[in-house]
């Protein structure tokens, strides 16, 4: 039987022969008016509301190989994180009911070619694998590949379950393997190359949960390769990687999607670089429906098609009549002669009140920051010299560093009271490590010259040693070290909640304030946590309204939705909140963004910089379908009780990031760490003012 490796060579799997160019082989997946549900749909069913269709009528195919002329397709499937792209891969995966059965089909995976090339290919898990990093519990989906605690990566003693990158690509990843396990034989050259082409030759013998998000993501699609499937579904490979890994992983896909082994379908967010070599791409709209599907180079080009796309994407034409702040007004599910009553005294957007320069971030930051002044207030962390060694091996500090007049070894920083950073570096460059020698989640803390508010953790002559405890609660964190090990199990609002506790599972200690708070942050965020919302909803329009209310009192829908049964972004968001919102004395968001959409993201950096104060109001233009957005000042009416300010002078923020559109505009000091193993030192800048309006900035951040 002919096996043929996907990493072989860069040339189709198939030599067609003179039949072939002559008869087209059925496509791989084909869908023809299907519709699809979590369960089988009943009209007794008490949960019809909940178990609605799926992408209903849906038709799509996968064709099998590109035949004679015909050129190869290259899919991504575009949408916001909550539309559905995960959802829409375990469709052609064969998941989810399909009614009627025969509309879903793999007639290519039935044909004798599949049996020349591999017939473990009948089986469609086999032929259609998917590799998926929005969140899943460790990074490297249910291999139990990571250490049960937080600071377990950082630690020197190797448990049992501390497999290497090398058993995980072999798949000798079980405590009591058979002696013949399916799927596990890994041919050696294959493997070589995959090491090569994905640059994992310096990981090969690390643990897989040490390495970083970039690391884990390289390897996982390194060891899907290995498993030679037919068809690849990469579900936001780009997500969390710095520009240069990006573009590397972008060239490797392109070759091997060239070569159609595996053939790549990616799932992107709009925010995402599409890449050049995608030639066909479907838009998902929100309620699990198709917008677009088809070539790329329709979309966008001034045609009829592209123009009806644009406009259902932006939404209806009613949203131009009216400068609708959209996250404060519609957003909060009132009714409309609640809206009509509160659009009345809203500012409107004009060509002399926002010309087409803008003058401000889009947080209401004006680009030419005045306040230029050096802090010289507490400092909250201090580093002098600090290198971080696995024994031999350096991952952070392994560099010569100018210290006024005088060099020294490692890495010195201070980070005081106000100052806004933000920190940047290749992935692997030990920008986690950093953020865990904060937080005291690694162990070397206890022994490295770190001061956190103004102590260290072991006794010093005179000052006592400052405790994780004491650490933890003056610091609001998000992380996705945090989300891998959040628990699934606590409800969105005890998720806000846990923010006055110790630990994930502690008590939190909560009074007056601290409800009020909690309630506030639900309410200005209930469009993006509640999966059910919707901005007209009957519970919405009969409940009864005053003319001196803002918001509807009931949020019970918080106590109901589990954090683990919330989307992805939802998800990123409530521990956006549970960070921020008992105002601690610093903030470290550390890819806090990362997996939130562009207005999602943009909502949650309005709400860091100026808390409920300032909103969003929109303008549509009808003619070329764009929407444009301003920040005004929340109406009084709309503002809780208790006002929530967002970052006050006194708090400090430390912002890790790979995406210049997540760093917010308040940040202004940064550091950039160099590549491990490089010896280069790292760099220290300030940005004039946000981000945003500082055009060579990026570039200087990354050393361009």
């Amino acid at each position: 039987m002919r096996r043929f490796s996907p990493l072989s060579k860069l040339s189709s799997p198939f030599k067609p022969s003179r039949r072939s160019t002559i008869v087209k082989s059925p496509p791989i997946i084909r869908i023809e008016n299907g519709t699809f549900y979590r369960k089988y749909p009943s009209a007794t069913d008490q949960n019809a509301v909940s178990n609605h269709a799926i992408f209903p009528g849906l038709t799509w195919s996968l064709p099998s190989n590109a035949v004679g002329d015909a050129k190869q397709q290259h899919w991504a499937v575009l949408g916001p994180s909550n539309a559905g792209k995960t959802t829409f891969f375990n469709i052609i995966r064969g998941q989810h009911l399909c009614i009627p059965p025969t509309a879903r089909s793999y007639p290519y995976l039935s044909t004798e070619e599949v049996e020349i090339e591999d017939s473990r290919y009948r089986n469609v898990p086999r032929a259609i694998q998917y590799v998926g990093f929005n969140g899943e519990r460790g990074g490297v989906g249910n291999s139990g590949t990571r250490g049960a605690y937080l600071s377990a990566r950082y630690e020197s003693r190797r448990e049992a379950t501390d497999f290497s990158v090398m058993d995980f690509l072999r798949g000798n990843t079980d405590l009591n393997p058979s002696e013949e396990q399916e799927g596990k034989d890994v041919n050696d050259h294959s493997l070589e190359k995959v090491i090569s082409d994905l640059k994992l030759e310096a990981l090969v013998n690390m643990p897989i949960g040490n390495l970083s998000n970039g690391q884990t993501r390289r390897t996982r699609i390194a060891r899907a390769l290995l498993g030679k499937p037919m068809v690849l579904l990469l579900d936001e490979p780009f997500m969390g990687l710095d520009p240069p890994t990006m573009t590397t992983l972008s060239t490797l896909l392109h070759r091997l999607a060239r070569a159609s082994s595996p053939r790549l379908i990616l799932a992107l967010r709009p925010q995402d670089p599409l890449p050049d070599w995608i030639t066909h791409v479907i838009h998902l709209g929100p309620n699990f429906q198709i917008i677009y599907q088809g070539r790329k180079d329709l979309v966008g080009l001034g045609t009829t098609q592209a123009k009806a796309v644009m406009k259902r994407l932006i939404g209806n034409a009613s949203l131009a009549r009216v400068d609708v702040p959209e996250n404060v007004i519609p957003q909060r599910g009132l009714t409309k002669a609640y809206q009509n009553e509160r659009i009345r005294n809203l500012p409107r957007a004009n060509s002399s009140s926002h010309p087409s320069k803008p003058i401000e971030s889009r947080e209401g930051i004006p680009l030419v920051d005045a306040d230029i002044h050096v802090s010289v207030n507490e400092a909250l962390v201090e580093m002098q010299g600090v290198r971080v060694r696995y024994g031999d091996k350096e991952v952070l500090g392994s560099w010569q560093q100018e210290i006024g007049d005088r060099t020294e070894k490692g890495l010195s920083w201070t980070v005081r009271r106000g100052e806004r950073w933000g920190v940047f570096g290749p992935n692997g460059s030990g920008k986690t490590t950093l953020v865990s020698l904060i937080c005291s989640d690694h162990p070397q803390a206890y022994s490295l010259p770190v001061k956190v508010f103004g102590r260290g953790r072991l006794p010093q002559p005179g000052l006592p040693g400052i405790s994780i405890f004491d650490i933890q609660s003056r610091i609001g964190q998000s992380s996705p070290e945090i989300h891998a090990f959040f628990p699934r199990n606590l409800s969105i609002r005890q998720t806000l909640e846990n923010a006055w506790a110790d630990t994930f599972l502690g008590t939190p200690r909560l009074n007056y304030e601290n409800d009020v708070a909690v309630d506030t942050c639900l309410r200005w965020f209930e469009a993006e946590l509640n999966p059910a919302f919707t901005p007209l909803t009957t519970s919405f329009v009969t409940r009864l309204w005053k003319s001196d209310e803002g918001f509807p009192n009931s949020i019970d829908w918080a106590d109901n939705i589990r954090f683990g049964d919330a989307p992805f972004s939802a998800q990123r968001v409530a521990l956006f909140l549970r960070a921020i919102i008992k105002k601690p004395d610093l903030v470290v968001l550390d890819e806090a963004f990362s997996g939130m959409d562009d207005h999602v993201r943009d909502k949650c950096m309005l709400f860091l910089t100026w808390g409920e104060t300032k909103s969003f109001g929109a303008r549509v233009n009808r003619r070329a379908y764009v929407e444009k957005r301003f920040v005004y000042d929340t109406p009084p009416q709309l503002l809780s009780e208790i006002m929530f300010e967002g970052l006050i002078k006194d708090q400090a923020l430390i912002c890790v990031s790979h995406i210049k559109e997540e760093v917010p505009g308040v940040v202004r000091q940064w550091m950039s760490l160099p590549e491990a193993g490089t010896g280069n030192a790292a760099r220290f800048g300030r940005f004039p003012g946000p981000l945003e309006g500082y055009k060579s900035g990026w570039d200087e951040v990354w050393g361009v």
